[in-house]
């Protein structure tokens, strides 16, 4: 890859000594709380969302809000970054921003609702940095809804409703956790954000904090370079940035065996136009997805999900060699698993967690944070083998070295999957055809803009779109 166009995919590229991939919430919440105990100066938020009553561990109690406020009364610099949520979102995720308003009212906790973007967009990066020593990068907020382990277990307790009111879905998430330069960076972008949302320049630390890497955490991957990847509309004086995109089409341009993809969206016309030219080539890999069967929300259903159906049959007509699969992942009981991770797995060299959908919002219109790490030494391609090797075991309830030996056996992901899956566990998705009104929402990609300059011209958002498509189908970047 040139130097030119690794500055398009990339804001920062720094070394990690240490740097792990954390499977669903409930290890992330127990990875944070143990890390944010350990903090010695400073404890910095981006996200989308943050619920002050989120409890970390369930089966102990106790509120985030609260533990933050106590450590802010220790001296600990709190801040909290999220998005100034539209009314309609904040109404299905309890009125969030009114509660943690009133939460930190008169605490030492900073709480800031960030509004630095274009109508329609949202700030969607999803971080903890800790002393600027180490951080939490990938898809998942702070949320009630959010904990689930990696069994996916029916009626789990820890996914109760308040007041007897049922289960929360059981949900799929996966976030990075990293130190060194690559922490210290990721500093450094909450620190832009920070200023662009309120105007206050905040100073850079001195090095040498002390170490605050949770014990019961692993690193899979050592010594290992990092890059960071953001998304973000221009506003104001801050330029347009739209390094996930470039990145994406990149790696996948680069792959050799297999595309591994987990997503809350697969609806871009772009990537499918860029995932349909690797599947109709007779030697491009294979390429695996992995999504939500249904969307749990109304609009999402009736929007990204018709989207999503026109992306698959693109896939579908490309793939003229049988390497396509694409799959949603249910509970023993058949029930639905949120996959809300956005993650990529590509050959054994690279791998890449973070905030960004395949989607055109994550492209150029939403603010987005995404971490990819380029994998040199046998230890940690290694590494990445067995990640992905996790990741297909927890979803068919199998040992993760059955997993890599089915790989083997078959020379094919896919194949192994279909080799060892049970059928409750992990299923084709078969989109419905698409009638008159689903090829409209489809063809104009209704809540799901390019830019602020298509946001509300759905005209100009589907010229736009043909426009890139034919780019890449050339061989031509899209931007």
């Amino acid at each position: 890859m040139s130097p030119t166009t690794s500055d398009r995919l990339y804001w920062r590229r720094e070394i990690a000594p240490r740097a792990a991939v954390l499977v669903d919430v409930a290890d992330y919440y127990a990875a944070a709380r143990a890390a944010m105990m350990k903090a010695r100066r400073s404890i910095h938020f981006l996200n989308w969302e943050f619920e002050s009553p989120t409890q970390l561990v369930p089966a102990e109690g106790g509120r985030i809000g609260d533990l933050l406020k106590s450590l802010a009364d220790q001296g600990i610099d709190v801040r909290i970054l999220c998005w100034k949520t539209a009314l309609p979102v904040a109404a299905t995720q309890d009125w969030f921003p009114l509660q943690d308003r009133r939460s930190f009212a008169g605490t030492a906790v900073k709480f800031v609702l960030d509004g630095g973007h274009p109508y329609g967009a949202c700030h969607h990066q999803k971080a903890i940095v800790i002393d600027d020593a180490m951080a939490f990068c990938g898809g998942t907020d702070i949320g009630q809804d959010r904990w689930d382990t990696t069994r996916h277990l029916d009626d789990d307790p820890g996914r109760a409703r308040p007041k007897d009111h049922g289960y929360f879905d059981a949900r799929h998430e996966v976030m990075a956790l990293v130190d060194g330069p690559a922490a210290a960076a990721l500093g450094g972008l909450f620190r832009q954000r920070w200023r662009r949302a309120t105007g206050e320049d905040l100073p850079t630390p001195a090095p040498g904090a002390p170490d605050a890497w949770p014990e019961a955490v692993d690193a899979d991957f050592t010594d290992v370079t990092v890059g960071i990847s953001r998304t973000s509309a221009a506003w104001r004086r801050w330029p347009e940035e739209r390094e996930n995109e470039a990145l994406t089409l990149a790696s996948i341009a680069d792959a050799r065996r297999c595309i591994y993809m987990e997503n809350q969206y697969f609806t871009s016309p772009v990537v499918a136009e860029a995932l349909a030219g690797r599947l109709a080539e007779a030697d491009g890999p294979e390429v695996v997805l992995i999504g939500t069967r249904r969307a749990p929300h109304w609009f999402d259903h009736m929007t990204m999900d018709r989207a999503r159906g026109a992306f698959i049959h693109r896939l579908r007509r490309a793939d003229r060699w049988d390497r396509f699969r694409v799959f949603s992942p249910a509970t023993a009981a058949g029930r639905i698993i949120i996959v809300h991770a956005k993650l990529t797995i590509i050959d054994d060299d690279f791998v890449r967690v973070g905030s960004t959908n395949m989607n055109n919002r994550s492209t150029g219109f939403d603010t987005e944070c995404d971490l990819s790490f380029r994998l040199e030494s046998d230890a940690n391609r290694t590494a990445a083998v067995r990640l992905r090797a996790r990741l297909l075991a927890h979803w068919l309830g199998c040992a993760p070295a059955t997993i890599e030996e089915a790989v083997a056996r078959e020379g094919s992901v896919g194949a192994a999957i279909e080799t060892l899956s049970d059928a409750r566990r992990l299923l084709p998705i078969e989109p419905r055809p698409l009638g008159p009104l689903a090829s409209l929402v489809a063809a104009f990609h209704i809540g799901d803009p390019l830019g602020p300059a298509d946001s509300f011209r759905l005209g100009l958002r589907r010229r736009r779109l043909a426009d890139e498509v034919a780019a890449v189908a050339g061989g031509r970047s899209p931007s």
